[in-house]
């Protein structure tokens, strides 16, 4: 699996997320704001304060607070790196 190698928030809950392959994917974290554990990003502030964790094993809020490279890579959505 790709490792994470930076992210970058958006002003609308989205994710840029460049991989250690130069593939840059954008997340949409929208839909997950409503679930219980994610609620807390609804604060753009708190939003903006994401990680990539150590080794590129994806990123975090908070020690209770992440997404997997898994699930970044998966779900997310490939950009042109124009775009970032």
């Amino acid at each position: 699996m790709y490792k994470v190698v930076s992210v970058k928030p958006t002003d609308d809950y989205k994710l840029l997320v460049t991989f250690d392959n130069g593939i840059v994917k954008e997340y949409d974290m929208k839909p997950k704001l409503n679930e219980w554990q994610f609620e807390l990003l609804k604060s753009k502030a708190f939003f903006k304060a994401v990680k990539v964790d150590p080794g590129g094993y994806g990123v975090s809020w908070n020690s209770e607070m992440d997404l997997s490279e898994y699930e970044l890579w998966k779900n997310g959505k490939e950009v042109n790196h124009s775009l970032n």
